[in-house]
């Protein structure tokens, strides 16, 4: 007879085979539901573990999943293609580590041009630095979709980059892209596109790159990746060798990042209008790690640490229309005046510099070894407030220009501790040419404002 007991113990059994059930129902972000109906590679005459090239099949399988408008489980194991031209529609999922496609060399590996709807899940996609054709930009080059999902894929060794994506909606999240010979992810004229939850690392000329042929609206999300030893294999002056590069790009929200050890910036904005660039941990940058540049129009960079660069936060190049920004609630530390090229006038070893319409607000500055602040540069200089900052242990603590043409600056309740060269000090370009305006005043220099200030 079943006693109670032994009805209640079956009874949990049951519950755990049903969790089990549940936990199982996801693989690599697929309901249980949608593999059911799927096709399997393997029964349609895909073998895993071949090293004959099997592209021929493997298109097969594609192409009458693009039919039957189903997806396709990819089971673990290696299979060896190339050339591969992806349908308007396709769900593609496999074991993540043990699915694992290889390219063949030849062309390409994965391509898609005006798409509808692709996904790519659970898959280690192995590029074994082999050579890419001309026609395609990346390992797996997407031309056009109106949404595509990468998610919890590896993607490894690619001979360009290792995301080539033109005109793309969707999502790229949770995987692991390394050793690119360019970019992890490179992204041009988005709409709609997030790029969420990534490590992307040991790259050669990029991580993240969001641009666009003309400066306009591209609204991508770049958020909680990782990314990390970033190099510039093709030199340059900050072209390459940036963690997350912004250009051309309006309404990008940068936040949530860790970078670390890139060749040149963490955090890199050229051109990019009403750019957010909040919440980030920038270390060990071999230049400016956090940079606004250039023709930009409204930015936001709040509550990031920089640790370790050679200039920490720069909002510039009004003359070429930069202008309009916050800083604020920023830690920045551990500044060097070496770079990775001979630095130009004033030089590097400044904590942040800003030069139009901006507000420089309540952030900590501590061992910036030329300037804490820097404010205008020659005649670019207009509207600057630099107030409630806290600098620690700095060459000169805040350094403003006194050039003819120079706009207005005000500079307030700054507390400037360990300053070596002066608290504040008016500049002409980068020679100092005033005492030192925390304890003179603005010495007859109209568009400055210089008041409660402490400087010890």
């Amino acid at each position: 007879m079943l006693n109670r007991r032994a009805f209640l113990a079956g009874l949990a059994g049951a519950g755990g085979l049903a969790a089990g059930a549940a936990h199982g129902a996801t693989l690599s972000g697929i309901e249980t539901a949608s593999i059911r109906g799927s096709l399997d590679a393997s029964e349609l005459g895909v073998q895993p573990g071949l090293y004959d090239d099997q592209s021929e099949a493997f298109a097969r399988v594609l192409d009458k999943a693009a039919e039957r408008d189903a997806p396709v489980y990819l089971p673990p194991g290696d299979y060896v293609v190339s050339n591969l031209v992806m349908p308007r529609k396709l769900r593609l999922t496999g074991v993540p580590g043990a699915s694992r496609i290889l390219y063949g060399g030849n062309g390409h590996l994965f391509l898609a041009e005006a798409a509808d709807h692709l996904e790519i899940s659970g898959l280690l996609i192995d590029g074994a630095n082999r050579w890419l054709g001309d026609h395609v930009d990346g390992l797996v080059t997407v031309r056009g979709a109106r949404h595509l999902v990468i998610d919890n894929c590896s993607i490894l060794g690619s001979g360009k980059h290792a995301l080539a994506l033109e005109n793309v909606a969707g999502r790229i999240e949770r995987s692991q892209i390394s050793g690119a010979a360019d970019a992890g992810i490179y992204s041009v004229q988005a709409g709609g596109l997030a790029i969420t939850g990534n490590t992307v690392a040991d790259c050669g000329n990029g991580g993240i790159l969001v641009h666009r042929w003309q400066a306009g609206e591209d609204t991508t999300i770049v958020s909680g990746n990782r990314v990390e030893r970033i190099a510039a294999r093709n030199g340059g002056t900050g072209q390459f060798g940036n963690g997350i590069n912004v250009y051309r790009a309006g309404g990008v929200m940068v936040s949530g990042n860790r970078i670390a050890d890139c060749a040149f910036s963490a955090i890199r904005a050229n051109g990019g209008n009403n750019i957010q660039i909040t919440g980030n941990s920038c270390q060990r940058s071999g230049e400016t790690a956090i940079y606004s540049e250039f023709a930009f129009e409204g930015a936001a960079i709040s509550s990031n640490i920089v640790d370790g660069a050679a200039n920490g936060i720069s909002i510039v190049n009004f003359n070429e229309g930069g202008r309009l920004a916050v800083c604020a609630a920023n830690l920045v530390r551990n500044l060097s005046q070496t770079g990775p090229y001979p630095a130009d006038s004033p030089g590097f070893g400044v904590g942040i510099t800003a030069e139009a319409d901006t507000a420089v607000t309540g952030n900590v500055v501590e061992n910036a070894p030329l300037f804490g602040l820097h404010l205008g540069w020659g005649p670019y200089l207009r509207n600057v407030t630099a107030s409630g900052n806290v600098i620690r242990d700095a060459g000169t603590g805040i350094a403003v220009s006194v050039v003819e043409g120079a706009g207005a600056a005000v500079i307030s309740d700054n507390i400037i501790s360990g300053a070596r060269n002066g608290a504040i000090r008016g500049h002409r370009w980068a020679e100092a040419v005033t005492k030192d305006l925390a304890r003179v005043g603005n010495a007859g220099f109209a568009h400055l404002t210089v008041e409660r200030n402490h400087a010890s």
